[in-house]
């Protein structure tokens, strides 16, 4: 059994016996069973994330328009008599159509009489009273629809009992007290330090902590670590890994495409590393939902285990929020900002984009939620259920896969407070975009293959650190003596193309604009809060504005981030400091940890050229599509002696950049075109019959003779969809005859 079904089992397991105590211990005020503590869940999905907002994680019958095997579980009525059956549930789309997320209840095999999922908004809906004998009762979940029906809880009550509260304090108490949660939970033990947040940044904060010896409480609330790169989510993790590469190629991804499968074995890969290190102590399927604080420190984080209900206190000298939402720092009472600053109060603005860019009024607007999906063609036609609550939506959208620019945010919803109403906009376009497309004949045979339903988020809360990074610290390559960070993107910010084009029909597409700026830098002072003084973010709550965020939040900039604060937590211990005090009187240790030898300072050079290389290597040396990824899986025996040039992959959303390079005696140049759109080649360059075989297909290959100089490879500026093809690989082979010294290639870099 692997790792994941060995927790998911124990979990189960847990589930059965909570949902059995709480049936015996408070027969007499009603029984409460939480969805998400179904011993055996089906098809059915658990989703943690919008306790904050609705109160609780609940079962979804994610099933992409087929409805889902059961869920179900037992628990013990321990005297026979009539009870009413509250099922707490929502209907997620309503309108003047049947609900979407439509269910039934199953008591000991018999349906309750009405279909659950039809009422807006998260309540108690009746499910009618029932006389249930003593001994054990077996409840299931029919999903009928397949369409992301959601459960909550069932409460049975007996006669005399009153409606479960829907306000969400009240029923918070009510719950934990039919449930025996305590106020202060028990400690899971003694720890170094305390990480909310298992995604790259989180894990790379874990394995830099663990690494100087400290004991790491690594809490998660997915069954599966990653973050974005996770195989819920599926985005490839972009940016550089500058000082932080040792660690970050353990745990980030290859340069898949969005949405691929092929993140599961990124999912592996990243658990092996791990689970291999015995001072790291993962808590996963365990949800943050509260700290408490003594004179501006964190004292503990309290966390919920999302299937079983069960809570825990963590306990730490320090604490770093890698929760992405900087949920830790909000509890704790840290300053923090939210939306767009005012292009003036940091002189941010772009004049030729103005407000898209950035406002000259402060606002809410801020980057969006993106779900992945795609699709696969089947052997034979099929059908696809109609959609009107979906449509109402996509609106007449043709589509059969998503991108990053499947994305959504509106002035209308809080990115925190509407989490949920965000997430399933996004899910109401793709479904009704894939069934306008199922209507033509060249999809017939199409089926849905992945639709995440984990959010894939961009940007919320930015807690303040003792320095606020913004667009300038970028725009002028500005070092600084406390430089953890490094990075070579662009500046990019999102927006929806509504905002620039109101009669454009879909909400729920981006774009983005793109500023470049030279190698940049994030000083350890944006990594600890200006206010608790016993904590550290890393990631995308780190201390910046809407526009510094724009270049460091992609995910190996997020890591690096995550290390830096891991390494600076060895020090709070080794020294009896706090995050300030490391900054204040032990910088040179913490730099010694950070960028440990002569490479990791080069980097600090603006002029090095950092994450956008194009190398030589020679015919040993393992080949690889472009610099970093894509193993070629064969080669031409023609091109196998021969030198290969690799460039990096740089942004998909704008075309591949050329290179030049110089060589001593005449030569034979070979170039693998990626068949990603035209690639246009200038005259000169002769199709062969030759092709270059890699996982995502075969490049034919073009040959073009140059005289001892300069060797000029074209860029690629074909393009299908949003995404730019990849950068020619090149293949140099002697023409004449053998040079003293033999061949020499110079002078290797992008064209300007």
């Amino acid at each position: 059994m692997n790792g994941k079904g060995l927790r998911m089992t124990i979990g189960r397991a847990m589930a059965g016996i909570l949902a059995a105590a709480c049936a015996t211990g408070f027969a007499q005020q009603g029984i409460l069973v939480e969805a998400e503590g179904f011993a055996d869940k089906g098809g059915w999905s658990v989703d943690q994330q919008f306790v904050e907002q609705m109160g609780s994680p609940y079962l979804i019958a994610h099933g992409l328009g087929k409805p889902v095997d059961n869920a179900s579980t037992s628990v013990n009525i321990p005297t026979a008599g009539s009870h009413r059956v509250w099922v707490r549930t929502r209907n997620w789309a309503p309108g003047d159509w049947e609900a979407p997320g439509r269910f039934k209840v199953l008591l000991d095999g018999r349906a309750l009489a009405p279909e659950f999922g039809v009422h807006a908004g998260w309540t108690w809906q009746d499910g009618g009273a029932v006389n249930l004998k003593a001994g054990a009762l077996r409840i299931d979940l029919q999903d009928l629809t397949g369409f992301d029906g959601r459960c909550d809880a069932i409460f049975l009550a007996p006669d005399g009992a009153s409606r479960p509260p829907d306000d969400p304090k009240a029923m918070g108490a009510w719950r934990n007290r039919l449930l025996g949660i305590p106020e202060i939970p028990p400690s899971a033990g003694a720890f170094d330090v305390v990480i909310v947040g298992g995604g790259i940044s989180g894990c790379a904060a874990a394995l830099a902590a663990a690494e100087q010896g400290l004991t790491v409480a690594l809490i998660h609330d997915r069954p599966i670590l990653g973050g974005n790169a996770s195989g819920e989510v599926r985005v490839h993790t972009i940016g550089i890994t500058g000082f932080s590469d040792r660690i970050l190629k353990r745990i980030n991804s290859e340069h898949w495409p969005n949405g691929s499968a092929e993140a599961l074995a990124d999912d592996r890969k990243r658990h092996a590393t791990m689970d291999a290190e015995p001072r790291v102590k993962q808590f996963l399927c365990w949800r943050a939902y509260g700290v408490a604080t003594e004179g501006g420190r964190i004292v503990r984080v309290n966390a919920r285990h999302i299937e079983t209900g069960e809570v825990k206190s963590f306990a730490a000298p320090c604490f770093i929020d890698a929760t992405g939402d900087g949920w830790i720092g909000a509890w704790a009472g840290a300053k923090f900002r939210y939306g767009r600053e005012s292009r003036n109060e940091f002189g941010e603005g772009w004049d030729q984009h103005g407000d898209l860019w950035s406002p000259g009024t402060p606002d809410k607007r801020m980057m969006g939620v993106s779900l992945l999906w795609n699709s696969e063609i089947a052997a034979a036609p099929s059908d696809f259920p109609d959609v009107p609550w979906a449509v109402a939506v996509s609106g007449t959208n043709v589509s059969v896969k998503g991108e990053w620019f499947w994305e959504f945010s509106s002035d209308r919803y809080d990115a925190l407070d509407d989490a949920e109403e965000i997430r399933d906009h996004v899910l109401r376009a793709i479904y009704g975009s894939f069934a306008n497309a199922k209507k033509l004949s060249q999809f017939a045979s199409h089926s849905l293959k992945f639709v995440g339903y984990i959010s894939g988020k961009r940007e919320s809360r930015r807690l303040v650190g003792d320095y606020l990074y913004t667009l300038s610290d970028m725009t002028e390559g500005r070092t600084f003596p406390d430089a953890v960070v490094t990075e070579t993107r662009d500046v990019d910010l999102h927006f929806q193309r509504q905002v620039k084009d109101p009669a454009y029909p879909f909400d729920y597409l981006s774009t983005a604009l793109f500023k470049k700026v030279p190698r940049y830098y994030i000083p350890f002072r944006a990594l600890y809060s200006t206010n608790v003084v016993n904590l550290m973010m890393a990631g995308r709550c780190f201390s910046c504005s809407h526009v510094g965020l724009g270049g460091p939040r992609v995910m190996n900039t997020c890591g690096q981030m995550g290390a830096a604060t891991g390494y600076a937590a060895s020090l709070i211990k080794k020294h009896g400091t706090t995050p300030r005090g490391v900054y204040e009187k032990h910088l040179d240790e913490l730099k010694a940890l950070v960028r440990p030898g002569p490479e990791s300072e080069n980097l600090m050079s603006p002029e090095h050229g950092g994450g956008r290389k194009v190398e030589a290597v020679d015919a040993a040396t393992p080949a690889q599509r472009i610099r970093g990824s894509f193993e070629i899986a064969s080669l031409p025996d023609a091109l196998r002696s021969a030198t290969r040039v690799v460039a990096e992959r740089g942004d998909s959303g704008k075309p591949a950049r050329a290179y030049r390079f110089t060589v001593n005696a005449p030569v034979d140049v070979f170039i693998a075109v990626h068949s990603r759109g035209d690639a246009k080649l200038p005259e000169g360059w002769t199709k062969t019959d030759m092709v270059v075989a890699w996982k995502l297909g075969q490049d034919p290959v073009y040959k073009r003779p140059f005289p001892a100089g300069v060797v000029a490879i074209p860029g690629h500026p074909g393009k299908e969809g949003a995404h730019y093809g990849l950068p020619h690989l090149a293949f140099v082979l002697p023409s004449g005859p053998a040079r003293s010294g033999g061949l020499t290639i110079t002078g290797v870099a992008f064209a300007e």
